[in-house]
């Protein structure tokens, strides 16, 4: 045991205090004064409680108007044999009767379900609707309502339910169908007998394009391919950045001069030539709508849609663009989004939006005309939102705007101011934008029935 002297225990004490009284002192001399800043105190809690200053001006740019357009004239068409992205098969203006009613539905396989959904749209040629179901299963009807064939592109060995989606394209006789479980096939369209198929290494549930002696096709939403329509052999590929975070489906090609034009899941846009594959211009569409868990989705939802000199594409996250066709060079950007393609229509684009509002922009700017909002939650409560409707199109018809919707309404619209100048039951909600061909009108239902409207 070690003693300490009371004198030696006095003296550390009153070093530990001196030690104590220096530090203080030192901390004291590096500490300065606060600065108080001139000018008005605010609560912080203000600009809750005040108008929004950005919020007059958002306003002003979502006001409606009511002007004129000039529609090109409409024609009965005999055929609606791809998407509309590509000018020489876009029906600008098809003839529809005013009043249409449903004159016939006809089984087309399964509908959509939890782990499945179709989302090819009809397509017409010589006579026949070529569909898709949400599984594998192809057919053509007839414009009376007959079956005519069905057939099961399903892969060999593959189970039945375990791949979804697709897109159709008809021309010259020969069916082109891609397929969830990574096929391109193409099948007679007289008899529904298959003539090749090919691979694609990933998801094949994009839209194919079909021009001159090949078919353009976005597989996985990060590769391009162009395939050879004699033989299914594949002449080039394409490759985009890979991106997770993707809406079902990929967008169709366009194909413009030597161009085709492939929008990819990332948000990118490649115009390449069409015959080698070769680049010419990279874009992007890139944005985000704040306040949306869907806006963190930049995957282009608009398919590229070429008119004149200009391309018009689309996401989902909140921004449309126009390009330069020849350069891709950025015209302008409108901060609204597009679920689909965009429709050109005179000076105007007609779109679907992101927040489900069916819109006229102007296509010299990107400026607003008007919007008009579509139903959207299923449900609403205090504290919970169910699921949104989904809405399909819009196209021209009849010298109106036609949308379906999936909550079970087709809706026809003024193109001048945007009042919805009538409607008509889609029994068991639409699932495809509607196509027209003939004077009938066709849509699926999500309940996998092809409905006829003259």
């Amino acid at each position: 045991m070690i003693a300490v002297s009371e004198n030696t225990a006095g003296g550390a004490q009153k070093f530990l205090g001196l030690a104590g009284l220096a530090a203080a002192v030192l901390l004291t001399a590096c500490t300065e004064p606060d600065v108080i800043l001139p000018g008005k105190r605010e609560d912080i809690r203000s600009v809750l409680q005040e108008p929004d200053p950005f919020a007059e001006e958002t306003a002003a740019s979502r006001q409606n108007f009511s002007r004129p357009i000039s529609l090109p004239g409409s024609r009965v068409n005999a055929s609606w044999p791809q998407a509309t992205g590509t000018p020489t098969y876009r029906v600008s203006h098809a003839a529809l009767s005013a009043t249409p009613r449903l004159i016939w539905s006809a089984d087309i396989g399964d509908g959509d379900s939890r782990r499945q959904r179709i989302t090819a749209d009809p397509v017409v040629e010589g006579g026949r609707i070529f569909t898709l179901d949400a599984g594998t299963i192809v057919t053509a009807t007839s414009t009376s309502g007959q079956t005519l064939w069905t057939r099961d592109i399903r892969p060999a060995g593959e189970r039945a339910g375990f791949a979804t989606g697709g897109g159709l394209a008809v021309n010259n006789g020969t069916l082109y169908v891609s397929q969830g479980y990574g096929v391109l096939v193409a099948l007679d369209a007289t008899t529904g007998g298959e003539r090749w198929r090919q691979k694609l290494d990933a998801s094949g549930s994009g839209t194919p394009t079909v021009f001159g002696d090949l078919v353009y096709l976005t597989a996985g939403d990060d590769t391009g391919w162009a395939v050879r329509t004699a033989d299914g052999r594949v002449e080039w590929q394409i490759g985009s950045v890979n991106d997770i975070d993707n809406v079902l489906g990929a967008p169709a090609p366009a194909i413009g001069g030597d161009l085709a034009i492939f929008g990819f899941g990332s948000g990118d846009v490649q115009a390449v030539f069409r015959r080698g594959g070769l680049p010419r211009w990279d874009a992007a569409v890139l944005g985000e709508r704040f306040g949306r868990a869907s806006g963190e989705v930049g995957d282009v939802t608009g398919s590229p849609v070429i008119v004149g000199n200009r391309v018009y594409v689309g996401n989902q996250s909140g921004r449309i663009v126009a390009l330069n066709l020849g350069s891709g060079e950025r015209i302008w950007t409108a901060r609204e989004g597009a679920v689909g393609p965009v429709f050109p229509a005179g000076d105007s684009l007609f779109v679907i939006s992101d927040i489900n509002e069916l819109l006229r922009l102007n296509a010299s700017d990107g400026s607003r005309v008007w919007g008009v909002e579509l139903p959207n939650f299923t449900r609403e409560r205090p504290r919970k939102r169910f699921e949104v409707y989904a809405h399909y199109g819009p196209i021209l018809a009849g010298n109106r705007i036609v949308v379906s919707g999936n909550d079970g309404v087709l809706r026809f619209f003024d193109p001048r101011d945007g009042r919805q100048v009538g409607a008509v039951e889609v029994p068991g909600g639409a699932t495809t934008a509607p196509v027209v061909a003939g004077g009938t009108l066709y849509v699926v239902s999500a309940s996998g029935q092809l409905l006829a409207y003259r």
